[in-house]
């Protein structure tokens, strides 16, 4: 539904500007989106990064993690492990369902319990197997198409002040409105679908493991050494409230569905420590900051 709203803004967006063929190019760039641009995306990220690829030789029981893994998931392919030499705790998954990869930061290596690792490791192989890296991809693109329609739209108006102001140029101003504000719409549109898939993924992986509380102490771990001394002074900094403005449901919420899934129809797979020395430095450097983010 969530999916389909975006299309519905995108398409709406274009037809106010362009009439009816922006509809259809709207319609036409996003498929073009759908087939091509998880995997341009994937190599594109991994090479931001810095990530390397990490051979089964240098980590058996992490590649073993991952046979077993994608078995339950019933993936048609192994997922590719890459390896990131960041203190950054991080992980997330790349590409699509056919050809994936998940990449690990040095810092969340060395700061998991093996029993955690595992659950955040089944979280990224539920994204892959869920469908999720081409669903987000696509609302990501479709988010920024209609940003872009939103910013010509405004320019026209500017260039198009002298004939509006001698009433030479009419316009529909709700039209225009609605355009004007499709960008914050795709947005939240785009939030929405993010968290939906985070519940779900904690889910499946829950499933994956038959050991909930594993991922649910990985969640609080990194909630714990992610807060600032900023968010005790201002509640909500870094984690925009109300919720609704969240990529993530709230850490508390995510842990409490968690938790009551403690049945599994899967045996649980045993605790396995990564015994991987990577050949890389770990980068040291404190992570920039922009308004969007934390950036290596």
């Amino acid at each position: 539904m969530l999916v389909l709203v975006l299309f519905g803004i995108s398409t709406l967006a274009g037809n106010l500007l362009f009439g009816e063929a922006g509809l259809w190019v709207a319609l036409a760039v996003s498929l073009f989106a759908l087939i091509v641009e998880p995997v341009a995306t994937s190599v594109l990220t991994l090479r931001m990064y810095r990530a390397r690829p990490i051979h089964p030789a240098e980590a058996p029981d992490l590649w073993a993690l991952i046979y077993e893994l994608a078995r339950r998931a019933k993936l048609e392919s192994i997922p590719k492990l890459h390896y990131i030499p960041s203190t950054m705790i991080n992980a997330f998954a790349t590409g699509s369902r056919r050809h994936s990869a998940i990449a690990l930061t040095d810092g969340l290596l060395h700061t998991l319990t093996p029993r955690e690792l595992v659950g955040v490791i089944a979280h990224e192989i539920a994204h892959i197997a869920n469908g999720d890296l081409r669903v987000m991809s696509l609302a990501d693109y479709v988010s920024r198409l209609t940003s872009l329609m939103a910013l010509v739209a405004k320019i026209s108006i500017l260039l198009s002040l002298p004939w509006l102001l001698s009433g030479q140029l009419n316009i529909n101003w709700w039209g225009l409105l609605l355009l004007v504000i499709s960008p914050q719409l795709a947005l939240l549109a785009q939030l929405g679908l993010s968290r939906v898939r985070e519940l779900d993924a904690d889910h499946t992986a829950a499933e994956l493991t038959g050991d909930p509380r594993g991922l649910a102490s990985a969640l609080a771990r990194l909630e714990q050494i992610n807060r600032s001394w900023l968010a005790w002074l201002l509640p909500g900094w870094g984690n925009p409230e109300p919720s609704w403005l969240r990529t993530h449901p709230p850490t508390g919420e995510r842990i409490t569905r968690l938790l009551a899934l403690e049945t599994s129809a899967h045996t649980p797979i045993p605790n396995t420590g990564s015994q991987f020395s990577p050949t890389s430095k770990p980068i040291r450097r404190p992570p920039r900051w922009h308004p969007g983010g934390f950036w290596r």
